[in-house]
């Protein structure tokens, strides 16, 4: 993807993360590194897209991985540089997050 702006591109994109991410979480989410995350990794975006996005480790756990769901499109559905991610919070979907990512309580442990 280009710098340049396409005319089918979308100018809005608003997704949702799960109300029970923590707010850590919801940190990282919303950094403006992670919007060009998804500016760099994303092709597309149509209202209903589900992405399962890495969102980091913290300082000393399990890996984290956001259930991400594509809400609102404005303009067409491609991503370039001049698209811009607006976030909003979903209902609660059991999300581990918080310090369960960092202990042996965890993802991985609930995953038995």
């Amino acid at each position: 993807m280009g710098t340049e702006s396409r005319t089918d591109a979308a100018t809005r994109v608003v997704v949702s993360y799960p109300a029970d991410l923590s707010d850590w979480g919801r940190r990282q989410v919303e950094r403006s590194s992670f919007r060009a995350f998804l500016r760099r990794t994303r092709e597309t975006a149509t209202e209903g897209d589900l992405w399962e996005e890495f969102v980091g480790v913290g300082c000393c756990g399990d890996s984290l991985d956001v259930p991400l769901r594509v809400e609102h499109v404005e303009g067409g559905p491609a991503i370039d540089a001049a698209t811009e991610f607006d976030f909003e919070v979903r209902e609660a979907c059991g999300i581990q997050g918080s310090w369960r990512v960092q202990s042996a309580g965890g993802p991985s442990a609930a995953k038995k």
